[in-house]
């Protein structure tokens, strides 16, 4: 859980930690290819990754692809080594405000390429980002008059944060930005308790660590095009249920890990997921029991935290 001290809004900002690992789903159409969250994972990675996704899958999950910062898949400027000032110092040659938060997705601060590169060395163990938390429990706040209409925002009514502050910064400026970019796809959110305030930590199979973001969480009632009870956190919520709903997914992947002992294979990547009705990820990847709310589940990934 980031501090929310750290940030303009008085919101904590929520990191999901319970990790487990799934295979990816069978296929059950043999007479169309179906898509996985794996494959979208193999897309946002290297051009050999890429490769392997069948190509009239991953030309549909292309077009679902709504980036907020510009995709490269071989973008040279990653360091080799993790030191602050080979990481730090091309940056202050950026007078665009633009480029630095670009550069800091596809080049993060070396703490979030530590984290990386251990997750990735580990053969994607939980407790190599486990181990980086602080052991002192932070007790979850009242949201927004949370406690007052009886909503548990989280699965425990504490939290932990990590050790070093430079991750909490990052983790604090991933939801800014987003916020900020979210209009340029057509996502508008907001940073509260009803609409955007966490994301799934997760590793995936081969390694790599991302977040899922999950935006209009709450969705408000309403009689005609959204007529279900989501229980007391859904009490008071103004969010409107509209075509926005399709673009709740947003995507955070940390840069990929090379074999080499300090190369990086890709960049790091931010992307909304287009679920609309009728796109590949709406058939393929959203399950049926909560296609209205768009919801794709971490678990998906492969190791989820």
């Amino acid at each position: 859980m980031v501090n929310p001290l750290s940030l303009p809004l008085k919101v904590a900002f929520i990191l999901s930690f319970s990790l487990t690992t799934i295979s990816k789903p069978p296929n059950f159409n043999s007479k169309k290819p179906s898509a996985s969250a794996g494959d979208i994972l193999a897309l946002l990675g290297t051009p050999q990754q890429a490769l392997s996704v069948d190509p009239q899958v991953a030309a549909q999950l292309k077009s679902c692809f709504k980036f907020l910062v510009p995709f490269n898949p071989t973008l040279p400027t990653l360091p080799s080594e993790l030191t602050q000032s080979e990481i730090r110092f091309p940056r202050r040659m950026l007078h665009s405000k633009v480029s630095r938060e670009n550069e800091l997705v596809w080049s993060p601060p070396a703490p979030v390429f530590e984290i990386a590169r251990l997750a990735f060395d580990s053969g994607a163990d939980p407790a190599s980002i486990q181990r980086a938390l602080d052991p002192t429990i932070i007790y979850v706040p009242d949201v927004e008059g949370s406690n007052e209409e009886r909503c548990e925002l989280t699965r425990t009514p504490y939290g932990r944060r990590f050790i070093n502050e430079e991750l909490n910064s990052y983790m604090a400026f991933l939801f800014k930005l987003i916020a900020d970019r979210g209009p340029e796809v057509g996502l508008n959110v907001s940073l509260n308790r009803f609409d955007f305030f966490h994301g799934h930590l997760f590793i995936a199979a081969d390694g790599r660590v991302g977040i899922l973001f999950h935006a209009k969480e709450y969705p408000a009632y309403d009689k005609q095009v959204f007529p279900y009870n989501m229980g007391y956190c859904q009490k008071g919520s103004n969010v409107t249920y509209d075509d926005s709903m399709n673009l709740r997914n947003i995507l955070w992947l940390a840069p990929l890990p090379s074999n080499s002992t300090n190369d990086w294979s890709a960049p790091g990547v931010l992307v909304v997921l287009d679920a609309h009705p009728g796109g590949i990820i709406y058939r393929d990847i959203i399950p049926k029991y909560v296609s209205y709310a768009r919801t794709i589940y971490e678990v998906f990934w492969g190791v989820s935290s």
